[in-house]
């Protein structure tokens, strides 16, 4: 092994968390579109040019940054999920809903920049979607094991999807095998609500109309779960 060579990798990697924790605090402060590699590394004390080294450009820097967002809250969903029975379904549900509300609280600025309105002229290139599936394949998982078991039981409500969602239907049940196509539309409707609820709440949309937002934020997970099929009520323990 090259020590020297080692070295300078540590030295690269410590560098570059720097940078990333950097950019993260001005995120909250300029949002995306500000974002600036000059500001940053006037911030960490580096010349301009320095920090070309390490991230070529803004967008470079925003990539980093997002792929370490999805990251983070996958492995919060992902823990969330381990936490429970596999074969507590609508316990899972709940945890991986409540891990997600949890990370964006904690992390508002990282999840606008996630879920938020797209950073105008920045094209998000394919190494994000590995890292932006992590929850996603979470969350299917739960239907794809539920419908394995035979208790994935919808109820009878609501329109059937449309012919033309079958060969969307094929791409999304990747994520969640075996599930039918009516499901998978249920699933989609579910999962893209938990986080218009969660864009609701961290972006002020319900303020002065639910004062109490956690349960209200439960209550309406508990609703998603039974329209997507899973079991009405978690096994004990699992609330």
């Amino acid at each position: 092994m090259n020590v020297s060579r080692t070295a300078r990798e540590r030295i690269r990697a410590e560098l570059i968390r720097e940078i990333t924790d950097v950019a993260r605090r001005h995120l909250a402060t300029h949002g995306a579109h500000g974002l600036s590699l000059r500001a940053v590394a006037r911030e960490m004390g580096m010349v301009s040019s320095a920090i070309y080294r390490y991230f070529p450009s803004r967008d470079d820097l925003l990539t980093a940054l997002i792929i370490d967002g999805y990251n983070a809250i996958g492995e919060a969903v992902e823990r969330a999920d381990a936490t429970r029975p596999r074969d507590d379904h609508t316990g899972r549900w709940l945890a991986v809903c409540r891990a997600s509300r949890d990370w964006a609280l904690a992390h508002p600025h990282e999840y606008a920049l996630l879920y938020g309105s797209p950073v105008p002229g920045y094209r998000a290139p394919r190494d994000t979607v590995g890292p932006a599936t992590r929850a996603t394949a979470v969350y299917g998982r739960i239907l794809a094991d539920a419908h394995e078991a035979g208790v994935l039981d919808p109820p009878p409500v609501g329109p059937p999807p449309p012919a033309s969602f079958a060969a969307d239907a094929e791409r999304v049940r990747a994520f969640m095998p075996g599930v039918r196509d009516d499901v998978v539309a249920r699933a989609l409707t579910a999962w893209t609500s938990l986080f218009g609820w969660i864009s609701f709440e961290l972006f002020g949309q319900f303020a002065a109309v639910i004062l109490d937002p956690a349960p209200a934020f439960d209550h309406a997970m508990r609703a998603l779960a039974r329209y997507v099929g899973l079991p009405g009520q978690p096994p004990r323990g699992s609330t």
